[in-house]
């Protein structure tokens, strides 16, 4: 016979009771029931739990072994028990939504317009510098979406499988300290800027390539440039070691402004990207026209990109 729960609380109502015949009546059962059930645990534990005399009944060294072990054991099956049933009645999130993103503040923005349009999902958010680590986290199924983006028009990141969708095109601006020369000026230039050090963001893709070759376009080669994260950025930018290279809808932050480069030489494509096979579409389609109202309210929250919406008549 293997020992079970009830065999347990057997032993625990005989040793209160002190005696048989009290404990088979609070247990409901007949004393010569209770007796016969109590040598079968005993043959199963291997010895005798109880001494039987006179006046009751008195735990053995086993007795009292067994009797410390289920102190602990039922209140902890019990409150299990407890915990389950009170879980089970809980209403729990109906799925979990992956969310990927390269740094910025796009991918919160749409967090939080998801924990509206879909809420009965848990949503997790994984952050990278890199594109292809993210479109791998996709193939591999890791991820339902990810939020990466692309210089101008490059491919965006391959994996089979995958598909990618538009959600809107930001110029390129630079990050200035407050006390700059231009920094009160409505653009820069590129050539206006040829004698400083540079700072943006590691990334896998071209956008290194593409501004030395628009500095290049300038008339010029940058002296330096340091790929670093975004705190480090803005210090750089704020003692004045280097102008940043920035997304349009980069928040503000104290010390540093934000400008557009004038004839706007370099672009980033902000994408949304899923599994063709796995991903349900309704779903896609909901997260892209998310993703899309979540970009418009970052670029709304700043100025400088509002200003150059407006002087580019771009709705």
């Amino acid at each position: 016979m293997e020992l079970e729960l009830r065999h347990l609380r057997t032993v625990r109502a005989i040793a209160d009771a002190g005696s048989l015949t009290r404990a088979a009546t609070a247990l409901g059962l007949a004393q010569p029931a209770l007796s016969a059930q109590l040598k079968r645990i005993e043959r199963a534990l291997g010895g005798e739990l109880f001494e039987r005399g006179r006046h009751g009944v008195r735990a053995t060294a086993l007795g009292e072994l067994v009797l410390e072990r289920s102190r602990i054991v039922l209140p902890a099956v019990t409150e299990l028990q407890r915990d389950a049933a009170r879980f089970a009645r809980t209403p729990r999130a109906s799925a979990c939504l992956r969310l990927g993103g390269t740094h910025g503040p796009l991918l919160g923005a749409l967090v939080d317009r998801l924990a509206d349009a879909v809420s009965d999902a848990r949503v997790t958010t994984c952050a990278s510098w890199s594109e292809r680590h993210l479109a791998d986290l996709l193939a591999e199924g890791r991820l339902d979406f990810a939020l990466a983006g692309t210089c101008g028009s490059a491919a965006p990141p391959g994996a089979e499988g995958l598909v990618w969708r538009e959600i809107a095109v930001d110029p390129v601006f630079v990050m200035l300290a407050e006390g700059h020369a231009l920094a009160s000026a409505p653009e820069a230039a590129l050539i206006e800027l040829a004698g400083e050090e540079w700072a943006c963001v590691p990334g896998d893709g071209c956008f290194g390539d593409c501004f030395t070759a628009a500095c290049a376009r300038a008339g010029f080669t940058p002296r330096r440039v340091y790929e670093t994260d975004t705190s480090s950025l803005v210090h750089l930018v704020q003692v004045g070691r280097a102008i940043g290279l920035c997304r349009a809808t980069f928040p503000a932050s104290p010390g540093i402004v934000t400008r557009p480069l004038t004839g706007t030489p370099l672009a980033w494509r902000h994408l949304l990207g899923w599994h063709a096979v796995t991903q349900d579409a309704d779903l896609a389609e909901t997260v892209l026209a998310q993703a899309r109202v979540a970009h418009a309210g970052v670029a709304a929250r700043s100025d400088s990109y509002t200003r150059w919406l407006a002087a580019h008549r771009v709705p």
